[in-house]
């Protein structure tokens, strides 16, 4: 029962959104639901999708690679140290900074964006890639999880050996916990990317040009271009229903690709932490 709930809302419009991406305009409406369309449908849809206001689609896919593979570059650097740190060093203000990591992990996304609007606003990055990249980096939920990481799953006694080795503190992080945290890396970078690839508020705050959306903004575009969500949108520069729904595979590919590369280490990081020393 739960399993034909799941799958009449969420399975059933996956499947719709295939079939429909193959068939033309008049297609859709003539033959059934889900009946295939052909692989002209197909190209026909997608030279429709890449000509759209003179290649914007691509434009926008472009842009949502380059801020999230910057942002997801940039979250690893900061929240790996600061998750080893956090969980197997002793400083001042240690418990401090993990209670704030706790609190902002908690809140809205969106209850920040206006602060930090203000913040790129005054620095004056607003509608350029910094002002997507900077916040998208800002990742609390990481540090969280590689702090669990490194609590249950590294020995102390391990780190302690490679300092009475003479190591110091840089050399015991890059050469022996970074190293066997290949797991939770995967994991944090898995989920940051696939945040970030799916952000639409703050891309839509921060760039008021269109031509540095990323793409889950430009979908918005192109909905409003489409005369079944929008009749007055009838025109040379609208959209069909099948390019929209071709639109709409092309924005989650990257995130399936990504996982499917990553999943092994995705479940070693879900399951690390379940033993303790």
């Amino acid at each position: 029962m739960v399993l034909a709930v799941f799958a009449l809302f969420f399975v059933v419009p996956l499947v719709w959104v295939l079939f429909a991406m193959t068939k033309s305009g008049g297609e859709l409406q003539r033959t059934a639901a889900f009946a295939p369309g052909s692989l002209s449908g197909l190209a026909g849809n997608w030279a429709q999708l890449s000509s759209f206001q003179d290649g914007a689609v691509t434009g926008w896919f472009t842009n949502s690679v380059v801020y999230s593979a910057g942002a997801l570059v940039l979250t690893l650097v900061i929240s790996i140290p600061a998750g080893y740190a956090l969980a197997l060093t002793e400083f001042r203000g240690r418990k401090l900074l993990l209670v704030m990591t706790l609190v902002v992990m908690l809140m809205p996304s969106t209850a920040l964006v206006l602060p930090v609007f203000l913040e790129m606003n005054q620095v004056g990055l607003i509608g350029s890639p910094l002002a997507v990249i900077l916040p998208f980096s800002f990742y609390p939920y990481g540090v969280y999880l590689t702090f669990i990481y490194y609590s249950t799953s590294i020995p102390s006694s391990l780190l302690e050996a490679a300092r009475l080795d003479g190591c110091n503190e840089i050399q015991v992080f890059w050469r022996v916990a970074l190293p066997l945290a290949t797991p939770v890396v995967a994991l944090v970078g898995f989920f940051s990317f696939v945040q970030n690839w799916n952000n639409y508020f703050l891309p839509f705050v921060m760039l008021p040009s269109s031509d540095r959306y990323p793409m889950q903004v430009g979908l918005s575009t192109l909905l409003s271009s489409t005369p079944a969500f929008n009749p007055s949108a009838a025109g040379s520069q609208s959209v069909q229903l099948p390019a929209l729904a071709l639109a709409t595979v092309v924005s989650v590919l990257p995130v399936l690709v990504v996982f499917l590369f990553s999943q092994r280490f995705l479940v070693a990081g879900m399951t690390a932490g379940g033993t303790k020393e």
